[in-house]
């Protein structure tokens, strides 16, 4: 155990007008688990990236132990074994033990004894024996480590740079959102084994696994940086505690400014009126008047003063209260009750069918959450419905003249700034760009090219776009990938409320169990 301090850290991109970080201090320990959350843009990736390196900032990064980034890429042309040895970083020394005595045997054959000591000196077996356990406690046997990299899916490959990670000696590790191409049993895989390991700073957008995984949150605030003990459940309540307190506290702060801003113009006045009775021919005694008035101005100033010092205070007061306007949707309605019906439908790619036959209806007002593990088709589904990919069997019936709007997971199709992205979709622009500013993009970004935004802001791009068509049906796959939990809560806000009929795959569980109205579980048959 020991400490990672951070001191007066800022720092802001070439070209940008406003700082990401300025003079932000901090501690953790190295067997934290720490959560990192806030707002898409507020500097999540570029801490961890100050923190391994990568980016060069202003201030002091003190640490005992060297920092690992996640995401990272394992080696292609090896097995899952090798790509796991490789990235290893001390067994770096064994690898290049075995390629000088390989290199040898070409003048002299280094005999399979001499190999044998190289690789149990440096410790091979011993790495095995921990690649194998890693492996293990993330889903998978030993013989499927001699598999090329290149057959794992994403989120198998997420499970095996995380075991990788682990084998390390002497790091904290920097996991950023790991869960982005995890499946319902793959997060709760992967949660289970975080929350068994120790020192980590890891964002995830998603509740339930940073519940599950988390000792401590850091949360980057708009006034700096907030180190709590507890998980992300036990933040939140803090926050609303503190957010309410302080709502609460401004409304009386300002009552009490305007009662004591008059009460003081009052005394001021009346002590002006008194002291102008001194002039002229009076008879009672000037002294006393004069006494009388110091004494009104007295107790004028001293309200005053009150006065200033609750306007301080005030100042102090919500500047980090995240606003989250409540966001609407506009569905359009159908004269049909059944908006889609698949029969014996099958569909996939190169003449291999993905899913089905399957037989599907969609009424109109549900909200029906796709599940299923990786690979098995989901986003197959959503592409068949809304006549991306023809059927390769059974039939597909839409309703006449169904009008759909999709959401895909990445933001590959669009370019140029969000408002050029409204204009070219032919969107309610005013409609579009409000509906951004709710999910807190900055009006400068209107004007950006999405090539330079973060991941988060590019799907708030296709969130907004999707809602700012109004359709009969919604299509929506992983709508909350890369997305800030703020801007999560909104949107589900909004769905919960709504009449719109919804088809959507997403792995966050708190809002599968929030917003769908029905469940269906696709598996390969």
């Amino acid at each position: 155990m020991s400490i990672i301090q951070i001191e007066n850290l800022s720092f802001t991109y070439p070209g940008n007008a406003y700082p990401v970080f300025e003079n932000c201090s901090f501690t953790m320990d190295t067997d934290w688990r720490l959560g990192l959350v806030g707002r898409n843009g507020r500097g999540k990736t570029t801490l961890m990236r100050l923190l391994d390196g990568t980016l060069k900032g202003s201030g002091a990064i003190t640490s005992s132990v060297q920092f690992d980034y996640f995401p990272f890429e394992l080696a292609r042309g090896l097995s899952a074994r090798q790509a796991m040895k490789r990235a290893v970083a001390p067994f770096d020394e064994m690898e290049r033990e075995m390629e000088r005595l390989l290199a040898q045997g070409e003048k002299r054959l280094a005999s399979w004894g001499e190999l044998e000591h190289a690789y149990a000196a440096a410790g091979g077996y011993e790495i095995d024996a921990q690649i194998e356990k890693e492996a293990g406690e993330l889903g998978f046997a030993a013989e499927e480590l001699a598999r090329p990299v290149e057959s794992f899916s994403p989120g198998e490959r997420t499970r095996l740079m995380l075991g990788a990670m682990f084998l390390r000696r002497n790091r904290f590790l920097l996991i950023d959102e790991p869960t982005n191409h995890l499946d319902r049993e793959g997060r709760e895989r992967v949660a289970d084994y975080l929350r068994r390991r120790k020192g980590f700073l890891l964002v995830s957008h998603d509740r339930w696994f940073l519940d599950q995984t988390v000792d401590h949150i850091c949360a980057l605030h708009k006034t700096g940086m907030h180190v709590e003990q507890g998980n992300y459940s036990s933040y939140a309540a803090n926050k609303a505690r503190q957010d309410a307190f302080e709502i609460e506290r401004n409304e009386r702060l300002q009552t009490d400014i305007r009662r004591l801003t008059e009460t003081a113009r009052e005394k001021a006045a009346w002590s002006d009126r008194v002291e102008s009775t001194k002039i002229g021919g009076h008879t009672y005694d000037r002294g006393a008047v004069g006494h009388k008035a110091a004494k009104m101005m007295k107790r004028a100033l001293a309200i005053q003063q009150r006065t200033e010092a609750m306007i301080e205070e005030k100042k102090a007061l919500l500047q980090d209260i995240e606003y989250a306007s409540a966001l609407t949707l506009h569905p359009l309605q159908h004269p049909a009750r059944v908006l889609v019906r698949l029969t014996e439908a099958e569909a996939g790619y190169d003449g291999r069918a993905v899913i089905g036959p399957m037989n599907l209806e969609i009424a109109q007002g549900e909200r029906v959450a796709v599940s299923g593990g990786n690979g098995q088709g989901k986003s197959t589904l959503l592409k068949l419905i809304s006549g991306e990919i023809p059927p390769m069997a059974g039939r597909v019936h839409r309703a006449s003249g169904l009008v759909i709007s999709a959401l895909p997971q990445l933001a590959e199709g669009f370019s140029g700034t969000p408002r050029q992205v409204g204009e070219r979709e032919g969107l309610d622009l005013s409609y579009f760009l409000m509906l951004l500013r709710k999910l807190d993009f900055p009006r400068e970004a209107f004007e950006r090219d999405m090539r330079g935004f973060s991941m988060g802001q590019q799907k708030k791009v296709l969130v907004a776009a999707s809602m700012a068509r109004p359709a009969h049906l919604y299509l929506w796959d992983e709508p909350l990938n890369y997305i800030d939990l703020p801007s999560r809560e909104q949107i589900e806000n909004m769905l919960a409320g709504t009449a719109a009929t919804l088809l959507f795959v997403e792995h966050d569980r708190r809002f599968e169990e929030r917003i769908a109205t029905r469940r269906i579980e696709l598996k390969r048959t």
